[in-house]
């Protein structure tokens, strides 16, 4: 692992070589960096896996280019740990909660993270409201 984008984006070296690849964390959402926590969470996932080989299941490339997979650490899910200690919601989908829904309502209740203040909102809301950051 070369780089964290944000709370949700890394890029990943192949272990074949070449050059690092952006992945998107499947089933999580994280806030913008310029969002209430945004660069909390990428924080949280540079002190995480910066420099760490990590596994990728990609499941579809998004919009950008990115492979959208499941990515864990020595076993551990990335998107499970992340909305688990409320730095990502589980990704909602036409009224779905998401893959993640448990993680994030233990999240909720222990008051972690996003959820400390009860201000955070949705990045595609954050979005709609005031755009991108960049």
């Amino acid at each position: 692992m070369t780089h964290v984008s944000d709370g949700d984006t890394l890029w990943v070296r192949p272990q074949r070589g070449g050059a690092p690849r952006p992945v998107r964390i499947d089933g999580i959402d994280a806030p913008e960096l310029c969002q209430i926590h945004g660069e909390t969470a990428r924080a949280a996932l540079v002190g995480r896996v910066l420099g760490q080989a990590v596994q990728v299941r990609v499941r579809r490339h998004d919009d950008y280019g990115r492979a959208l997979a499941r990515v864990s650490l020595r076993g551990q899910d990335l998107g499970a740990w992340l909305v688990s200690q409320g730095h990502a919601w589980s990704y909602r989908y036409r009224g779905q909660s998401g893959p993640y829904a448990q993680q994030e309502g233990q999240a909720r209740a222990r008051q972690l993270g996003l959820f400390r203040q009860g201000r955070a909102e949705l990045p595609r809301e954050f979005r709609r409201r005031h755009g991108p950051c960049h």
